[in-house]
């Protein structure tokens, strides 16, 4: 009765919307399906396959999220890569490893992405050979922010980092030195978190290095991550 009440005052006031909402209400009426509600006190009717009805307001929709994702990381010299050699590429754990060397960068409040940032970013990716190596070997990512912060200091506590640090020239030449030691070792494979390491550990004066060097690792441990590197088809998995 409270439905044909309802299409009596909606037929006064637009009877062109008489028609469709009746069909919708009328068949609610033929076949429903009753729930006995006893909070309420009510009945609900049902219906198996209830007809939308055109008042219902149209639902917007969402655009979709666009993310832009880098496939590479910044080489100082790329002309030294056109002599004929196949430009290598990065693997997936050591592009995340140098976004992560970023962010670490911007929580510390530094103006750069220095050589600590970068052995911070491998360490928080957590997953490759490299990060695992250097977790056996006692040196943990807890450990490589304190001395990052007893070496350079803490950041003007109201100073705000670029979204992404430049990276320093130590840095820079790091990465560098991974493109160039994959390039000469001819295998075709990609460059990996252990290239990143040793190219920090090239960077004798860096405070990667320095970092490094505190917690242990030393020439003996370089050559054992050397070793891997240097065994065909290395990966970062």
């Amino acid at each position: 009765m409270a439905a044909m009440n309802f299409l009596f005052k909606l037929s006064t006031t637009n009877p062109a919307l008489h028609s469709d909402c009746t069909r919708s209400v009328h068949s609610h009426l033929r076949s429903p399906h009753i729930l006995h509600n006893s909070w309420l006190g009510t009945k609900v009717w049902l219906h198996p396959h209830p007809q939308p009805c055109r008042l219902r307001p149209p639902v917007s929709k969402l655009r979709p999220l666009v993310a832009t994702v880098s496939f590479s990381l910044p080489t100082a010299n790329p002309e030294r890569l056109s002599s004929g050699h196949k430009v290598p590429n990065w693997s997936s754990k050591a592009i995340k490893s140098f976004a992560m060397g970023e962010l670490e960068a911007r929580k510390l409040k530094y103006p750069n992405t220095g050589t600590e940032a970068l052995l911070m970013g491998v360490l928080i990716e957590g997953t490759s050979p490299a990060s695992k190596f250097l977790r056996a070997n006692g040196i943990t990512l807890l450990q490589v922010r304190d001395e990052t912060v007893k070496l350079l200091g803490k950041a003007d506590l109201f100073f705000f980092s670029p979204e992404h640090p430049p990276l320093t020239e130590e840095a820079q030449r790091a990465l560098d030195w991974a493109v160039d030691r994959k390039i000469k070792s001819g295998d075709g494979g990609e460059i990996t978190t252990t290239h990143i390491i040793l190219g920090i550990w090239s960077e004798a004066e860096s405070p990667g290095h320095k970092i490094l060097s505190t917690l242990g690792f030393n020439a003996e441990k370089a050559k054992e991550l050397e070793a891997l590197i240097s065994n065909p088809g290395f990966t970062d998995d």
